[in-house]
């Protein structure tokens, strides 16, 4: 079991994850983030949440100055010099190309995005205030939608964004299309080779996810939390095969999970 003395990087979803899924607290996390920055072990924010909504976090939960991954791996955030924030990193096509290549499949898909609703309606889907569902909307490059059609054309949608060089994911609450080529596992894999680089080193990883749209980072990691969730799609990362020993599936939701996990694979003795 990784030791918290050990070079470590944690990778952590929000929504669902570290926060409530309802309510979005975080404070059963309180006394684990508080370990980990007093050890000097970067926490990774990796989400489907736009850029602006996860600095917004990274400064309520003290992690300021790290990297995050963002818009499900369609945006990465690399530290600078004293700790000062690089520009963003897009990977792939962009929000305004997503919109339109969306748009012209509405005539043969029902469902609705960010791009077709107001502020009100995004906080009614998600239970946030207008200034925070107004930063959910400030997406850079990915789109959320709900999914109105049969769950039997889901695949036929899936195939058709495909075909125009789009993926589509399964989150907590929503679907998510971005750069096919994009991921929360890709963005981890360059944030990990960006300590490597840095540290001489590479760091043991832990990641902690609750949804389908987790598995890519949570099969990058070396140890993998899978957070028990309300969401109805189920994620399965491939150490639950190859490894069942480094995974683990907690019973508490949302943030007492996250602790949860923690207490169960990182050793804090002497």
């Amino acid at each position: 079991m990784p030791h918290l003395r050990q070079p470590l990087l944690i990778f952590s979803d929000l929504d669902g994850t570290l926060l409530d899924h309802h309510t979005y607290d975080w404070q059963p996390a309180a006394s684990w983030l508080a370990r980990l920055k007093q050890h000097d072990v970067p926490v990774i924010l990796c989400s489907s949440k736009t850029p602006v909504e996860i600095t917004r976090w990274q400064k309520i939960l003290g992690l300021t100055g790290h990297p995050f991954i963002a818009e499900n791996g369609a945006a990465i955030q690399y530290p600078g010099p004293d700790s000062k924030p690089e520009p963003l990193t897009h990977n792939g096509i962009t929000r305004a190309n997503i919109g339109e290549l969306l748009h012209s499949l509405r005539r043969d898909f029902r469902f609705t995005g960010f791009l077709n609703v107001d502020v009100s309606q995004v906080c009614s889907w998600t239970g946030l205030n207008p200034e925070q569902a107004a930063l959910a909307m400030q997406r850079t490059a990915s789109e959320p939608l709900i999914w109105e059609d049969t769950p039997e054309r889901l695949g036929e949608f899936r195939a058709a964004l495909r075909r125009v060089g789009l993926g589509l994911t399964q989150g907590g609450r929503f679907w998510h299309v971005a750069d096919i080529d994009a991921g929360k596992g890709r963005g981890a894999q360059a944030i990990i080779t960006f300590y490597q680089q840095h540290d001489g080193i590479r760091r043991l990883t832990l990641g902690l996810g609750d949804a389908p749209n987790d598995a890519s980072l949570l099969n990058e990691m070396d140890y993998a939390v899978v957070i028990n969730s309300h969401g109805t799609g189920k994620l399965c990362p491939q150490q639950e095969q190859q490894q069942p020993d480094r995974i683990l599936r907690t019973t508490h939701y949302g943030p007492e999970g996250w602790r949860e996990g923690l207490d169960h694979f990182i050793s804090v003795s002497d």
